[in-house]
C-alpha cells in the first residue's frame, strides 16, 4: 500500500482531498526497527507521529517494581504518537516493537506546518482525539467494575477486529499474541490469564498456540450475550 493510500485509511486524514495528502505522504520517513528495540520512552521528547507499515508497537508502561501493563498493541496500518506530536510534552508511555516493524514517520514541525493550512484536518485531528479519551475512560470502567473473564472476552474481540488474520480455508483467526501481552491489557499475572484461556479451549472457542491464538468461532465472541454464557 502506498503512503497516500495509507493515509487515506487513518482517521486523521481521510477526510483530505487527494492532493492534501500527496503533499503530507512526501514528508513522511522510513523508519526501521528491530523486535524487541524501543523507539520511545516515557519522558522522551514528544516530536513525531507513526504509521505502522508492517509489524507491531507495544504501548506500555513499566512501574518501578518492574511491573508490565500494556496499554495496546498497534499493527499494520495503524498509527500513534499524535498526543505528544501536538502538545509538545514528553511520552506518557514506552513503545516497543513486538516484531521487527517498519513505520513512516512524520515530524512534529513537518505537521504543524500541515496543519497551519488545512481547517479540516484540525477537525479530524480532534473528533480522533475525543475517541481515544472515550476508549481509555471504558477501559478505565471496565478494570473497576468487569470482572476478569469479561474484560479478557472484550480484548479478545478488539484484538480480533484489529489484528486477526483469517486462515485460508475456514473462518477461523489468527492472533499473534503472547499470553504476557493479554494479560498486560486486561491487568492481571500471567498465571490468571493462562487459566482462563485453558477454560475458553476446553469450551472449543480458541486454541493456542506458541505466541498465538486461533479463534474458532469469531461471530460467536462478537455478540455481546454470548460472554454471559461463557464467564
Amino acid at each position: 500500500m502506498t503512503p497516500v493510500n495509507m493515509l487515506q485509511h487513518i482517521p486523521l486524514f481521510e477526510a483530505l482531498r487527494l492532493t492534501d495528502r500527496q503533499r503530507l505522504a512526501a514528508l513522511l520517513r522510513k523508519h526501521t526497527i528491530k523486535k524487541g528495540e524501543v523507539l520511545f520512552r516515557k519522558g522522551d521528547e514528544g516530536n513525531a507521529f507513526y504509521i505502522i507499515i508492517k509489524g507491531r508497537i507495544k504501548i506500555a508502561l513499566t512501574s518501578n517494581q518492574e511491573d508490565e501493563i500494556t496499554l495496546a498493541v498497534f499493527a499494520d496500518g495503524d498509527f500513534f504518537g499524535e498526543m505528544a506530536l501536538l502538545d509538545g510534552l514528553p511520552r506518557s508511555a514506552d513503545a516497543v516493537a513486538a516484531e521487527t516493524t517498519q513505520l513512516y514517520v512524520l515530524s512534529r514541525n513537518d505537521f504543524f506546518s500541515f496543519l497551519i493550512h488545512n481547517e479540516d484536518a484540525v477537525k479530524s485531528i480532534l473528533y480522533v482525539l475525543s475517541l481515544r479519551l472515550r476508549k481509555t475512560d471504558n477501559l478505565l470502567g471496565e478494570t473497576a467494575f468487569l470482572n476478569v473473564s469479561v474484560r479478557l472476552m472484550k480484548r479478545l474481540v478488539d484484538l480480533m477486529e484489529l489484528q486477526g488474520q483469517r486462515i485460508d480455508g475456514s473462518n477461523d483467526l489468527k492472533i499473534n499474541i503472547t499470553q504476557k501481552e493479554i494479560a498486560s491489557l486486561v491487568g492481571v499475572s500471567r498465571e490468571s490469564i493462562n487459566k482462563k484461556l485453558k477454560g475458553l479451549s476446553n469450551k472449543g472457542i480458541l486454541t493456542t498456540k506458541r505466541n498465538t491464538l486461533i479463534i474458532k468461532n469469531p461471530e460467536f465472541l462478537k455478540r455481546p450475550y454470548q460472554i454471559r454464557k461463557l464467564v
